[in-house]
C-alpha cells in the first residue's frame, strides 16, 4: 500500500463539522482526491449514537452527570454541563484546557461529525443589512461580498439539507427553500396574534426555520422525516436533522474520492515561499503522539473558529513570523459571538384542556425588529437582535436547543402543569480588533501544543443592547396579558452561545484581514478558511447556514481554480 505520507492529495479538508462536511462533499463530488483529517475520534451515524433511543428513565442519575464527571467541565459549569444524554459529544476543560485573560466559555466537540451533531439546526440567511452594516455604521471592516453572491448558495445548501420555516417577505431576514413549517401551539398562536395587532414597528412571530427534515429532499439517501423526538443532540438514527455523519460525510464517501482519518491533530499549515503556496500540514497522531506531514495542493481550514485561528496563528515562517498569511496582524482578532442568556418569561392562565402532540425540536422565532430604519432606530445602540422561544406545559426553554443541556430531565415525565412562555435573545456582537485569541506564551496541551489564550469582552454597546433586549421582551409578554412576567439576564459572558466566529476576517484587502471574497489566504491562494473563522461582522441570527453557503461556494471557486492548473 502506498504510504500516505508519499500521497499528494488533490486536497486535504481539517474539521469533519458543519463546515468541514461540506468542504469535503463539494471537493470529492468535483473530483479532488481528498483527505479528511479530524482531531477527535471516529463517530459513525448510528453506530455510535449509545443514547439515542434511552428514555429519561433509562439515566441513572436522571440525566444529571455524576458530580466527580461534572466537574471535569469546570468551564462548561458557568453556563451549564452537558449531560448523561451528550456528555460523550462534548470536550472536557481537564484534558483540553485553554487560558482566559477574559473570560471566554468555549464549549467543543472533538469527533467525526464535530458540533453538527448537536447543533440547535436553526437554520437563517443574512441579508445586505447584515453584508452593510460594518460600512455603514463604520464598526469593523467592509465585507468583500453582499447577499447576491452568497443566495445561490443559500439555495444550494437549503435545498439539500432541507430547511423546514414558512415565508415572510422580510428584507432583514431573506426567505429561501422551505419545507412545510413545523406548527405554533395555541399559546404561541396567542402571543403572534398580539405582536402583528398591538406593535407597529413590523414585528411578527413565525415558527423557526430550523434543519429537521419535515418533507422529502433529493439526494438525501438514508435520512428520512423528523419524528418530533427532541433528542437531536444525541445523534438521529432516522437523519431527521442534518449533520455531517447522516448527510454530507456519506455522500462525499459514495464518490470514492474521499480519505478520512480521525484522531489526527492538524497544528500547522506547511508554506512553500518559492512557490508561495501551502504544500500540506504537520499533524499529530492523538493516540500514539506520531508527528506526521500530510501533502495536498489544496488546504480547506475547517476546524471550528478557534482552531483554525490557532492553527493560521502556529503556522509560522520565516516569510509568515507571525501566522500564515498574517501581514496585517488582523490574525486572532475581531473574536465575537452572540448574546445569550437574556429574555423574559411569563405564565399563562387557561387552555388547560390544550396540548400538543410530540415534541417539537424547534421553537418559534421572533425576527430583527430594531434599527432597521428611521422609524426603528434606537438611540443607544447599533445593530439589532431576535428571539427564540416557546410556550409549553413544561419548562418552556427546551425549545431552545442551546439551553436544553444539563436541565432536570425528570420534568419530561410529570403530568402537564399550567402553560409557560419565554423568549431568549440573540444580539449581534459587534467586532473589535482588541477581542482577540493569541497563543499562550507558558502553557502547553497534553501534545505540546501551546493553549489558546482569550482576551474577548461585551463592551458598551452589547451592554446596552441586553437593556433593550430584556426589556421588549417583558414588554411583548405584557402586551398579550400573559400573567407573572419576569425579565432575566444572566450576564452570560461570550462563547456561552457556542456562535463564536472571527479571527481570520474576509476582506478587500491583506492590509486590514486575512480571507479574501473566495475564502483563501489572500497571501496564500490555495489555503481557504471557511467555518466561522471568516466572518467579518456577525449578525445576530444563528450562524451555520451561512458558513455552509460560504464553504460551498468557496469549496466550488477551489475545485475550477484546481482544474484549471493554478494550484500546481
Amino acid at each position: 500500500m502506498p504510504n500516505p505520507q508519499e500521497t499528494i492529495y488533490d486536497a486535504i479538508v481539517v474539521g469533519t463539522g458543519i463546515s468541514g462536511g461540506w468542504a469535503a462533499k463539494e471537493l470529492c463530488e468535483n473530483g479532488l482526491k481528498t483527505l479528511v483529517l479530524e482531531r477527535g475520534r471516529m463517530v459513525e451515524h448510528i453506530k455510535d449514537y449509545p443514547t439515542m433511543n434511552k428514555d429519561d428513565w433509562d439515566f441513572p442519575l436522571r440525566g444529571q452527570l455524576p458530580l466527580k464527571e461534572k466537574e471535569k467541565y469546570h468551564t462548561e459549569n458557568r453556563k451549564w454541563a452537558p449531560g448523561e444524554d451528550s456528555a460523550h459529544f462534548f470536550v472536557n476543560g481537564i484534558d483540553h484546557p485553554y487560558q482566559e485573560t477574559k473570560r471566554f466559555d468555549w464549549l467543543r466537540g472533538y469527533h467525526v461529525g464535530g458540533r453538527s451533531i448537536t447543533w440547535g439546526r436553526q437554520s437563517y440567511r443574512w441579508s445586505d443589512i447584515d453584508f452593510e452594516a460594518n460600512k455603514k455604521d463604520g464598526h469593523g471592516i467592509d465585507w468583500p461580498v453582499r447577499y447576491e453572491d452568497i443566495a445561490p448558495w443559500y439555495d444550494k445548501v437549503e435545498k439539500y439539507i432541507g430547511v423546514n420555516g414558512e415565508k415572510l417577505g422580510l428584507k432583514q431576514l431573506p426567505d429561501g427553500h422551505f419545507l412545510p413549517p413545523m406548527e405554533l401551539n395555541c399559546v404561541e398562536k396567542v402571543l403572534q396574534k398580539s405582536l402583528s395587532e398591538k406593535f407597529e414597528d413590523g414585528r411578527l412571530l413565525t415558527i423557526g426555520r430550523s434543519a429537521n427534515l419535515t418533507g422529502v429532499v433529493e439526494g438525501q439517501e438514508g435520512r428520512s422525516l423528523c419524528q418530533y423526538r427532541n433528542r437531536c443532540s444525541r445523534g438521529c438514527p432516522f437523519g431527521g436533522y442534518f449533520s455531517s455523519n447522516s448527510s454530507t460525510l456519506p455522500a462525499a464517501e459514495r464518490t470514492g474520492n474521499m480519505t478520512l482519518r480521525p484522531n489526527s491533530i492538524v497544528h500547522e499549515v506547511i508554506y512553500d515561499a518559492v512557490t508561495k503556496k501551502a504544500t500540506g500540514v504537520r499533524v499529530i497522531d492523538a493516540e500514539t503522539q506520531e508527528k506526521l506531514e500530510f501533502k495536498a495542493k489544496v488546504i480547506f481550514l475547517c476546524a471550528s473558529a478557534m482552531a483554525s485561528v490557532g492553527i493560521l496563528i502556529q503556522s509560522k515562517s520565516e516569510r509568515f513570523p507571525n501566522g500564515l498569511g498574517n501581514d496585517s496582524d488582523a490574525l486572532g482578532r475581531g473574536i465575537m459571538d452572540h448574546h445569550f442568556q437574556v429574555g423574559a418569561s411569563a405564565s399563562v392562565k387557561g387552555y388547560l384542556d390544550k396540548y400538543y402532540k410530540g415534541r417539537r425540536p424547534n421553537g418559534f422565532y421572533i425576527p430583527r425588529f430594531v434599527n432597521l430604519d428611521q422609524k426603528t432606530k434606537n438611540k443607544n445602540h447599533v445593530r439589532g437582535f431576535g428571539y427564540q422561544g416557546g410556550a409549553g406545559r413544561h419548562n418552556w426553554s427546551l425549545a431552545i436547543a442551546e439551553a436544553n443541556y444539563g436541565k432536570d430531565l425528570k420534568e419530561a415525565i410529570l403530568k402537564p402543569g399550567n402553560w409557560q412562555i419565554g423568549m431568549n435573545a440573540f444580539g449581534e456582537v459587534l467586532p473589535h480588533d482588541d477581542n482577540k485569541v493569541t497563543l499562550s506564551t507558558d502553557k502547553k496541551d497534553k501534545w505540546g501544543l501551546p493553549l489558546l489564550n482569550f482576551n474577548v469582552e461585551y463592551r458598551d454597546n452589547e451592554l446596552k443592547m441586553r437593556e433593550d433586549m430584556m426589556a421588549q421582551a417583558k414588554e411583548m409578554l405584557q402586551r398579550a396579558s400573559f400573567d407573572d412576567v419576569n425579565g432575566y439576564d444572566n450576564h452570560s459572558k461570550p462563547g456561552s452561545a457556542i456562535h463564536e466566529m472571527g479571527g481570520a476576517r474576509m476582506g478587500h484587502s491583506s492590509k486590514n484581514s486575512i480571507v479574501n471574497k473566495n475564502n483563501q489566504v489572500h497571501l496564500v491562494s490555495n489555503v481557504y478558511v471557511t467555518d466561522g473563522a471568516f466572518m467579518t461582522s456577525s449578525s445576530c441570527v444563528n450562524p451555520s447556514l451561512t458558513y455552509m453557503a460560504f464553504t460551498a461556494r468557496a469549496a466550488n471557486h477551489a475545485a475550477k481554480e484546481f482544474k484549471a492548473g493554478k494550484f500546481s
